[in-house]
């Protein structure tokens, strides 16, 4: 099958053929039609399935055809929602890139950058909106967004908007949008919250479900290495010093945390940086076009800041820490296997993290195979761990000490550092 027999405009088949595009993928194949007939739609795909264009498509093409001859329409016809800034982006040059030959007009609001250039592009008028929920509620309260002429929305990663803790958010925006709409939820997976969340914002659904619920991409080798918590910043050296690994992005749990990979790994020699909710747009948006354009080997992220990266020929994974969460493991190393193409995905799993991967290899319903010769393996036993630092309680030692500016600075940086 390809994309002319799923009934869709000249100018969008025009605009597909010149990104390349030549047959849908399964949920674009199953979704396109019955959002045409304008059925509101439940869909199930794990990352990198092409969800994008599935909804965006027909949006566009419904659009196209309603008001291709309205010169005045200045009112938003369709509202996107999704969790992270990076995924607003990304949806944002997709509608741009399906929609060149059309006058369908949009614009992309979130926060972390000024408001006034977003509010400019409001008020020449556009068709469709793509907003991170924080921003999109600002300016609803500001009077620059009006969603009384909704006629569709899409409210995408709908399981990363709960794990954010927008639902509130959601629920709001649900309210401010018209009764009579067309609707769209998409989501990596199913849990019943999500299904829940589900029925209150769709009506009559078809469910188009074209993957099993958080399983993984089978082109994605797997592979666990034991070791240490205290080896993981050497064994990430002597990893990404494999010929295969072109580029890589390495998953940390915390901010903190990517900003240290990043020190030891330029300092090591390999070009990086990092992305994640403590950077500015502009610095996040600049990584990820240097990792994209090359010009650095390794990008560091947090799940919440990565959700949304689209890298093509990405060829490798690095859970450095193993997710608590064991749905975190599919969406990261979703992030490599995309579109039938082949991927790695290396985990580093410390004594600390074994129940971790325990529930992981419940959920995806296969044992991931682990390494066993590697230059540092983990002990039989978890090493101890360090006391932490304290003050001497005795008060004539402190009374004694209180002038002495090094050592507060040195007390003050150990308070500073138990806190990671």
């Amino acid at each position: 099958m390809d994309f002319k027999s799923l009934n869709i405009v000249p100018p969008i088949l025009k605009a597909l053929e010149k990104k390349g595009y030549e047959t849908p993928t399964p949920i674009q194949e199953q979704s396109i039609p019955i959002l045409l007939e304008g059925r509101d739609l439940l869909g199930c795909a794990q990352t990198g399935t092409g969800k994008t264009a599935a909804f965006s498509i027909p949006i566009i093409q419904l659009l196209h055809n309603k008001y291709e001859h309205d010169k005045q329409r200045k009112k938003i016809r369709a509202l996107i929602v999704t969790p992270t800034r990076e995924l607003a982006l990304q949806i944002g040059e997709s509608i741009r890139d399906y929609g060149q030959f059309t006058r369908v007009r949009h614009t992309v609001v979130f926060g972390g950058v000024g408001k006034q250039p977003q509010k400019e592009a409001l008020r020449r008028g556009i068709d469709i909106l793509v907003a991170t929920p924080g921003r999109l509620l600002d300016l609803m309260s500001e009077g620059y967004i009006q969603l009384r002429d909704l006629e569709f929305f899409v409210l995408d990663e709908a399981d990363r908007m709960l794990d954010m803790g927008f639902i509130h958010d959601v629920k709001r925006i649900i309210k401010a949008i018209p009764e009579k709409r067309h609707s769209l939820f998409f989501s990596a997976t199913m849990p019943q919250n999500i299904v829940t969340l589900s029925n209150t914002i769709l009506t009559n659904p078809t469910k188009v479900e074209v993957t099993p619920v958080s399983s993984t991409a089978e082109t994605v080798k797997q592979f666990v290495y034991f070791v240490n918590k205290t080896d993981k910043r050497e064994l990430l050296i002597h990893v990404l010093k494999f010929p295969s690994i072109d580029t890589a992005l390495v998953f940390t749990r915390t901010k903190y945390g990517a900003d240290k990979v990043v020190r030891l790994l330029n300092k090591s020699g390999f070009k990086s940086a990092a992305i994640h909710g403590n950077k500015s747009q502009g610095a996040r948006q600049k990584a990820l076009k240097d990792f994209k354009d090359k010009r650095i080997k390794v990008l560091v992220a947090t799940d919440i800041a990565a959700r949304g990266i689209d890298v093509v020929d990405l060829s490798t994974v690095i859970n450095f820490e193993v997710p608590n969460i064991a749905e975190t493991y599919v969406h990261r190393i979703g992030r490599t296997g995309r579109a039938g193409a082949e991927g790695k995905a290396f985990s580093f799993c410390d004594h600390e993290e074994k129940a971790f991967l325990k529930d992981i290899q419940k959920l995806i319903g296969k044992k991931i195979p682990f390494v066993k010769n590697h230059p540092f393996p983990m002990s039989e036993v978890a090493p101890p761990v360090k006391p932490k630092q304290t003050q001497n309680r005795n008060p004539s030692r402190n009374k004694s000490r209180q002038g002495n500016s090094s050592n507060g600075r040195s007390n003050r940086s150990s308070r500073s550092n138990s806190r990671y």
